[in-house]
């Protein structure tokens, strides 16, 4: 049987903007977590320099690209790693996409990719993709309850994904348990770490802080930098996995390109203008989830993300996004499209400028 990709999610929400329109200033879409605000300047200057642009670029990364990520790791998680444990990917979703397949190539015995059965709905795809099976993981408060997981299952499995801070729930996984875990079964485990940044729950996580063996990190500059534009990240960990994609991923052609590379290296470099991004999302959150409470809806503040995950009591997701379009004008995503698991929930992303939120804010709260 031919495969037939789903519809995109985010294309579903044209009926909720069309509910929104009565409002005068129209929809406020909180729908997709795309940075509004401005990439900082360094970098776009960094990028104007257009450094790099005749010759092809290292599919790996610069060895500046890679050393500033390599600083970065250390800075932020005081992890020791060298310049050859990490790699540069055109974008965290490319490689999340793309990856199974590869590593289902060096494993070929191998055929599942675990996921957390409420997440990012590019690890089932990656699988699907690849012709692998996805199983969903069972999350016990957020986090993955890996005692869920069938022997069966267990022994067929070629990675297991993590993602903390969680898109689309906020929640903090235990790292270091899931990296234990993945290491009495031999299975590798892909820790998503886009959000780290943007941990409020304490300071921020890696799961390379537990050790690289049997272990991929998976970091992007799109949140951290505002920079989602330039399609760009790196996966650092296990030297032999790190290895082995390098050479594969070198062999499609993948790479980033080299003034890209170049301003990439400038924003690792610089922690400021992530310290003012993080003081802009928590006082977004603060004011949807105080909000949001004034029609009863849950929201509770996340442990880490830009994302409210809320729910109301008697409706699920749909009816909830409905409710919300036409009472504020607010368009956010159905917790269906993060799973099953997700259904009776809605995940709101705080992306929108400062005086479009506080709009959203005043008609939730009827002023």
């Amino acid at each position: 049987m031919s495969f037939t990709p789903p519809p995109y999610p985010y294309e579903r929400l044209e009926g909720l903007k069309k509910i929104a329109e009565h409002f005068d200033g129209g929809p406020i879409d909180c729908s997709i977590g795309t940075p509004v605000d401005p990439t900082p300047a360094v970098v776009l200057g960094e990028l104007a320099r257009a450094v790099g642009t005749r010759g092809y670029p290292a599919s790996a990364g610069s060895l500046d690209y890679r050393e500033a990520c390599r600083e970065w790791l250390q800075r932020r998680f005081a992890v020791t790693l060298g310049v050859d444990e990490l790699a540069a990917c055109v974008g965290t979703k490319e490689f999340v996409g793309t990856v199974s397949g590869y590593l289902h190539l060096r494993t070929p015995e191998r055929d599942t990719v675990l996921y957390p059965s409420i997440s990012y709905p590019t690890y089932a795809m990656g699988a699907t993709l690849a012709g692998l099976r996805s199983v969903p993981v069972t999350m016990n408060d957020g986090r993955l309850d890996l005692e869920s997981i069938s022997a069966r299952d267990v022994e067929r499995a070629l990675v297991l994904w993590s993602n903390s801070p969680s898109n689309p729930t906020g929640v903090l996984d235990d790292l270091e348990g899931v990296a234990d875990w993945g290491r009495r079964h031999g299975v590798l485990v892909a820790s998503d770490e886009c959000y780290a940044e943007y941990t409020w729950a304490g300071r921020p996580r890696s799961i390379l802080e537990h050790g690289l063996a049997g272990v991929l990190a998976v970091h992007s500059v799109s949140k951290r930098s505002n920079f989602a534009g330039a399609r760009a990240g790196f996966y650092a960990g296990d030297s032999e996995v790190v290895t082995y994609l390098r050479s594969v991923r070198q062999h499609a052609g993948f790479m980033v390109p080299g003034p890209v590379q170049a301003a990439v290296a400038v924003a690792f470099r610089d922690d400021e203008h992530v310290n003012v991004q993080r003081a802009i999302y928590r006082s977004r959150l603060e004011l949807l989830s105080d909000a949001l409470g004034a029609l009863d809806v849950d929201a509770p503040f996340p442990e880490g993300s830009f994302y409210l995950w809320c729910s109301r009591a008697g409706m699920d997701g749909w009816e909830l996004a409905a409710f919300l379009a036409e009472r504020s004008g607010l368009i956010v995503s159905p917790g269906e499209f993060y799973g099953d698991a997700g259904k009776n929930f809605i995940r709101l992303a705080v992306v929108q400028p400062d005086d479009r939120l506080a709009l959203a804010a005043s008609r939730l709260q009827g002023r």
